[in-house]
């Protein structure tokens, strides 16, 4: 779901340009630094964060679809459980590694809340595919890695001049590629016995053989040469079109 999202938002932001004055003056000529274009209201952005986070937990536990069935219970608690580290982690890292970066590029860092309610946003967003089947520790790894996932994708789209206006691409293609990927790594075998019953093969980092992985590498190739197929000539008209 979210890498088809942000694979759509890659395609939009590219085809349709970034806004006027974010990276080219009047004249199109490109500006030395990028301009900002702050959010009129971060008490909103944070409301907003603060929604879809809650929002997540019937999202990623309602997956389950029953709380009264042979464990699932138990796997709903580890959903929630996950989601919530995951959520909390990338957040963090988020915000820490931002401040650590702009302290040694200019000698003074700032707490960026912008970078830690997206950094919060991509760790739910990488927790998702494997929330149910991972564990608690493992969660926090992939939170981790998606709140530094978030910000240097975000900051490689700038140097490409590619206007993200919402930041959906580090958020959901990032991390949504992060997140499949992160099943093929961390899926424990007891974990997916207990969430569908047979476990297959599981997470190479638990001892598996890397044949998830692969499938799971497999549907982010899928997904994104779909979306590209689809996509790329709906935006394109939309920009030959001027609408």
């Amino acid at each position: 779901v979210h890498l088809t999202g942000g694979s759509t938002a890659l395609v939009a932001s590219y085809l349709l340009g970034p806004r006027r004055g974010r990276f080219y003056d009047h004249r199109g000529n490109p500006l030395e630094t990028p301009k900002e274009f702050p959010g009129h209201s971060a008490a909103l952005q944070m409301l907003g964060a603060f929604i879809l986070w809650f929002g997540w937990y019937g999202f990623n536990a309602g997956s389950a679809l029953s709380i009264t069935g042979p464990n699932r219970a138990n796997v709903i608690s580890l959903v929630a459980v996950n989601t919530t580290l995951s959520a909390a982690s990338a957040c963090v890292a988020a915000l820490l590694v931002n401040y650590r970066t702009e302290e040694r590029k200019m000698g003074e860092g700032s707490f960026s809340l912008s970078s830690a309610m997206n950094g919060c946003l991509g760790g739910l967003v990488s927790i998702t595919g494997g929330c149910g089947v991972i564990e608690p520790w493992a969660a926090v790894i992939v939170g981790f890695v998606a709140g530094l996932l978030y910000l240097y994708s975000s900051k490689l789209l700038v140097r490409m001049r590619i206007d993200d206006a919402v930041d959906a691409v580090p958020v959901h293609m990032s991390n949504g590629i992060w997140g499949t990927l992160a099943v093929g790594l961390f899926a424990s075998s007891d974990r997916l016995k207990l969430a569908y019953g047979d476990a297959g093969d599981f997470g190479v980092f638990m001892g598996g053989n890397g044949t998830l992985l692969g499938c799971q590498a497999l549907a982010i190739l899928f997904v994104m040469g779909w979306v590209t197929v689809i996509m790329f000539p709906f935006f394109g008209l939309l920009n030959y079109m001027g609408w």
